[in-house]
């Protein structure tokens, strides 16, 4: 038992939450299935909640002053580095344009039954460890892998519509398959999904991108016509062809790079599933009959931006996202890859050098079977070469603003900036040794005599 849990027992018994405090959800599920759960915990009873939490608070344990929310009969305390959410046993109501429930007291079954999926209603006792399965569906579903809700699936997904993404989310997850009616009743209520806010949808996204088998978590959205509801720029994506070096549309290629780039880090699994966005607006065929996207690179970070502004993903990660959307054609557009186009691609991707790398292997192995136009390898160890040689710290102009202010008698403004970059320009093409602040007053010589190009 986590320190957490064991601290909560042992602070609660002989009180009136004895043999009346359970464990429940993903916890008591991930157990029984012996996988490693998160560090956080829900508990639920039929006693106060906001008592228990100002009883755990009063005795010491607590990281901080109880959360408490009245009208929903919940309280959140840390205890032990976990958070702990604490339920009054409820059930629930809902209004036809929110999805805040109205709660009232509960036994333990209507608490069950308000849950999303069976196997997330079972309860572990935390004084006795008994185990408790309030509907009698929760453990033969666990045990046969099938995601089932307590109620009538369009009930329980009208109440809460984020319960359809979280259904794709366990179901993949889990590796269970949903139950006969399950993603019909989706299909018939995902229009629902308009109450829910974006903040809501984007942290169910995040959570899918991070498991192992996130393409085929967003194959379900796409064809369940989820992703319509609040990614309306990915369905052109479905049936775009892209010429003889694919097997596969613009959507299935997109999700094949997400499968070869693995749960690595949220951007670079955003920047998989985006690469290609702008491919069906950008596309025609030349007179040559081959089909083109010139530019889809460019105009596909743009509309990245849009859509992953419109799920307030931070603006940092969306700057980091579109640059690699940005870039992803860059390594295959000349046939060798020189010094100086690694100490280029080196300044202008800073940290997200590696996820550019592991975005690009990804795509060039997602092409038709036996087709690979780019190796990696070669581009590689350029790259590692020049890193020993240019940090990437050093490659900047070696002089100031002020040091080409105060040599030139100009004042602040673009020039001084034209030629900083002039300067830059010349250690990229390693014409200039970095840091070289001797060759580069030398050029400025030049610059008075008009032969340095500040344009």
């Amino acid at each position: 038992m986590h320190p957490a849990l064991k601290t909560i027992r042992r602070l609660t018994e002989r009180s009136d939450f004895e043999n009346d405090l359970f464990l429940v959800g993903g916890a008591v599920r991930d157990e029984l299935l012996l996988i490693d759960g998160a560090n956080d915990f829900d508990l639920v009873t039929r006693g106060s909640s906001a008592t228990l939490a100002q009883l755990l608070f009063e005795s010491g344990v607590c990281e901080f002053s109880p959360v408490t929310y009245e009208r929903f009969g919940t309280a959140m305390v840390r205890i032990a580095g976990s958070d702990i959410e604490i339920v009054t046993a409820r059930k629930e109501s809902y209004d036809e344009e929110s999805r805040k429930p109205n709660v009232e007291p509960a036994t333990y079954l209507e608490d069950a039954l308000r849950r999303d999926f069976t196997v997330n209603t079972l309860m572990r006792s935390l004084h006795s460890g008994q185990l408790v399965d309030p509907t009698g569906l929760g453990l033969q579903d666990l045990e046969a892998k099938v995601l089932r809700t307590p109620l009538e699936p369009e009930a329980t997904f009208y109440d809460d519509p984020l319960r359809m993404l979280r259904a794709v989310r366990f179901r993949w997850k889990l590796g269970f398959e949903p139950a006969s009616s399950l993603y019909e009743a989706i299909r018939n209520t995902k229009d629902r999904l308009k109450i829910i806010s974006f903040e809501r949808i984007r942290d169910e996204l995040q959570k899918m991108l991070k498991l192992a088998r996130a393409s085929n978590a967003f194959s379900d959205l796409m064809e369940l016509g989820l992703l319509d509801e609040f990614a309306p720029e990915l369905r052109p994506m479905v049936g775009c062809e892209q010429g003889p070096y694919h097997h596969l549309d613009v959507w299935d290629h997109s999700l094949l790079v997400l499968q070869q780039v693995g749960p690595w880090d949220e951007v670079v699994c955003w920047a998989a599933l985006l690469h290609d966005i702008a491919k069906p607006p950008t596309g025609f065929v030349d007179q040559d009959g081959n089909t083109r996207f010139f530019g889809h690179e460019t105009m596909g970070a743009d509309l990245a931006a849009t859509l992953l502004r419109r799920l307030k993903l931070p603006q940092r990660e969306i700057d980091q996202i579109c640059l690699l959307i940005k870039n992803h054609m860059r390594l295959g557009s000349s046939p060798e890859f020189s010094a100086t186009a690694a100490r280029r691609l080196i300044r202008d991707l800073g940290d997200n050098l590696e996820q550019l790398l592991v975005l690009v292997d990804a795509d060039a192995s997602s092409l038709k079977p036996g087709v690979r136009l780019l190796n990696l390898e070669p581009i590689r160890a350029r790259i590692a070469e020049v890193q020993s040689e240019t940090p990437l710290h050093t490659l900047q102009s070696p002089l100031s603003g002020q040091e080409i202010m105060k040599v030139l008698n100009l004042k602040p403004g673009k020039e001084v900036g034209k030629i900083k970059d002039a300067l830059l320009e010349q250690v990229l093409e390693g014409k200039l040794a970095p840091g070289d602040k001797d060759a580069a007053y030398k050029e400025l010589d030049k610059y008075k005599s008009g032969q340095l190009s500040s344009s």
